[in-house]
């Protein structure tokens, strides 16, 4: 029997890289730069402790592109490499300790570069050959050349450079010829190196010279290696912040306001975050956040690393401490991640805090801004809610603005129904609700405006958070049922007058799509409307609600079920009830008798039967019943036919019903047009 080994044969690492990196490859140069820049950031440390004796000079790391012979060649005047140092950093390490690679990255393709100095090797994602030409900082160092075509072969030898440092020359394959574009490594450039801290050089400034753009003698450089972020805020100025702003986010409006973090222990984390100006549409805002790992670009989705809700904020985050994976562009799930979310969590907190403290003013002319960021924090942070009922505000109507507390003591008072609820109305549409609004506000109540993209989900949180307190809509049901008082509304019709007025306008409804009518009749005194179109707050939030939560989807497909309440008391409403007497009492008379003949009959065949057992009633009788009540049936409709036949011809009926609907936005097309012309009738 024999035992060994598998092994694992270099040739495939290349292979590996090109495979499972294709898709992120364009984070080879900021491998290339970011070597060169931490090369010359080693020759500063050297020269800083007096380890290095010779002179700096100049220190740009410098970018070059010549598509005719097809290179790209990042250069730096850093610490350089002796033959000795090539060896154990870019062939031992890269290259020994394989056998087992592929087994422990095979399925993480973001793990790969990075790993035990494969950052460099990401070079071979765009390059079908490499070559590096370096001399060291060490005196008396000789320059050497190294060269690799992408198979696990190499080559070292001496050649001749006159300066320290190393050139990185890449051999673009064919297959990754944009590479060759000027425009494509600017982007790049821009994109991962535009806040390192050594400056990168690419190509020449131009000028525009004799009717064209021509490159001058000076170097266009790429970065700012003293970013905003890096230094302390008593130095800085609002404009020094607006500008930086500007610089990140060309396109975007000016932030509110910012908060500038600088903490060393127990983890180390600068940056700047803004807020931005959020009215609607959270989507477009989010993933604005630039995370930077010692002012080089990690990425921008952040989720892993800021609360959901702060992922609204835009800025940059630079922590040599958050915990990557070894391509430096993702996030892995960490203790230290967690404390720097808290940590952030509670300085946008303690900075909404303070404004808010020291000026409420301004605080208030900025809140429709704030408003649906902190909405969303209450919602998807517990503890941000802890923090944020504080400085979190409700607006009303007139644009008077309460904190939590303030509001309650408000509307106390007046708002409290007869079972001791607190009753917070609300309205999303001023202009739409207006009726509504006013005949709340007639009654001495206070009315406050949710009209943003969270308020319907934030309604909801803040009955659960609030004490014995609910959230009506304005518009969800007649005035005297929305903060209910006593128990018994009052009634001034019988039942049968009230049955035929409402028949009547139910009769004469219009069928629209996904939507319900019911009818009411209801006494609310002469001086209010005739007629109002009422929503169950209930339902349609849960609608509402739908939109955003999973797994309620049911709701959505629900129809739109509205109350029609008609006002007995109103003269209009009166003159219906007497003309539709007057139309159809001679009609009607007939039917109403043989209802009532049938319906004492029904009340008589059950008397009878009901002191019999179940199995002592004979079909016949059973029957009879069923006869008796199919023929009640019938001539109820038979009622119903001549009520809506009379209500058919009202114009005032059709009037105040298409008042309501336009109330409502609910007459539209050819129903809008025949109410103009009924209208225009009406007038003469």
């Amino acid at each position: 029997m024999q035992k060994g080994n598998i092994g694992v044969t270099t040739e495939n690492i290349f292979p590996v890289i090109k495979k499972f990196l294709y898709s992120d490859h364009e984070i080879f140069l900021r491998e290339m730069v970011s070597n060169a820049v931490d090369a010359t950031q080693k020759l500063k440390t050297l020269a800083d402790k007096g380890d290095f004796k010779g002179k700096l000079g100049e220190l740009a790391v410098k970018v070059q592109l010549d598509a005719e012979k097809g290179t790209l060649t990042i250069s730096d005047r850093g610490i350089g490499m002796t033959e000795d140092e090539i060896d154990k950093y870019i062939n031992q390490i890269a290259f020994s300790g394989v056998t087992d690679f592929l087994d422990k990255y095979k399925d993480s393709a973001n793990a790969i570069i990075g790993h035990f100095g494969l950052g460099f090797y990401s070079a071979f994602m765009v390059a079908k050959k490499v070559e590096i030409i370096t001399k060291s900082h060490k005196e008396g160092a000789k320059a050497v050349k190294w060269s690799c075509d992408g198979s696990p072969e190499f080559t070292i030898e001496e050649t001749e450079k006159e300066d320290r440092g190393s050139d990185i020359v890449l051999h673009i394959d064919d297959d990754c010829k944009e590479y060759l574009e000027k425009q494509q490594i600017e982007q790049l450039l821009q994109k991962y190196c535009k806040f390192m801290p050594v400056t990168i050089a690419f190509g020449k400034e131009t000028e525009w010279k004799d009717g064209k753009q021509v490159d001058t003698d000076k170097d266009h450089i790429i970065n700012n290696v003293e970013p905003l972020w890096t230094k302390t805020p008593s130095t800085l100025k609002d404009e020094d912040y607006k500008n930086f702003y500007r610089t990140l986010y060309p396109m975007q409006d000016e932030p509110l306001f910012w908060i500038h973090l600088n903490v060393d222990y127990p983890f180390h984390l600068t940056g700047i975050l803004y807020f931005p100006r959020i009215k609607s549409n959270i989507e477009i805002q989010r993933n604005k956040i630039q995370l930077y790992c010692n002012q080089v670009f990690v990425t921008d989705q952040v989720e892993g690393i800021v609360p959901d809700f702060l992922t609204l904020l835009h800025g940059v985050i630079d922590s040599p401490d958050i915990p990557l994976n070894v391509s430096r562009s993702y996030l892995q799930s960490d203790r230290d991640v967690k404390k720097i979310s808290t940590y952030i969590t509670k300085k946008v907190a303690d900075r909404l805090a303070s404004i808010f403290k020291n000026d409420r003013k301004e605080y208030e002319e900025k809140w429709d801004d704030l408003k649906i960021f902190i909405n969303y924090g209450m919602l998807s942070q517990e503890d941000f809610y802890d923090r944020a009922k504080d400085f979190a505000l409700l607006k009303d109507v007139e644009g008077k603005y309460y904190t939590f507390e303030e509001y309650r003591t408000l509307i106390k008072d007046t708002q409290t129904d007869k079972d001791g609820n607190l009753v917070y109305l609300y309205a999303n549409n001023k202009e739409e609700q207006y009726t509504y609004i006013e005949a709340a506000r007639q009654k001495g109540y206070s009315i406050i405006l949710m009209d943003g993209q969270l308020d319907t989900p934030a309604v909801s949180m803040l009955e659960q958070k609030f004490e014995k307190s609910r959230f009506t809509r304005v518009d969800s049901d007649i005035i005297d049922r929305l903060i209910v008082k006593e128990d018994t509304p009052k009634q001034t019709l019988d039942n049968d007058t009230a049955d035929n007025l409402s028949q009547a306008f139910r009769s004469q409804m219009p069928a629209l799509d996904k939507t319900e009518f019911y009818v009411e009749v209801q006494a609310l005194g002469e001086n209010e409307q005739p007629l109002l179109i009422t929503q169950s707050e209930y339902m349609r939030r849960m609608k509402d609600i739908s939109r955003y939560q999973q797994g309620m989807a049911f709701y959505a497909e629900m129809p739109d079920t509205y109350s029609l309440v008609l006002n007995s008391d109103h003269p209009l409403i009166k003159k219906v009830i007497d003309d539709e007497k007057e139309k159809t009492a001679d009609e009607l008379k007939p039917v109403l008798s043989e209802i009532k003949g049938l319906k004492a009959r029904l009340a008589a065949l059950r008397q009878e039967q009901d002191k019999k057992k179940s199995d002592e009633i004979s079909q016949e009788e059973k029957d009879d019943v069923n006869n008796t009540q199919k023929e009640i049936d019938e001539q109820q409709s038979k009622k119903q036919q001549i009520i809506a036949e009379y209500a058919k011809g009202n114009d005032i009926l059709h009037q105040l019903i298409d008042l309501a609907l336009l109330q409502n936005g609910m007459l539209k097309g050819a129903a809008l047009d025949k109410f103009l012309k009924r209208s225009v009738d009406l007038i003469k």
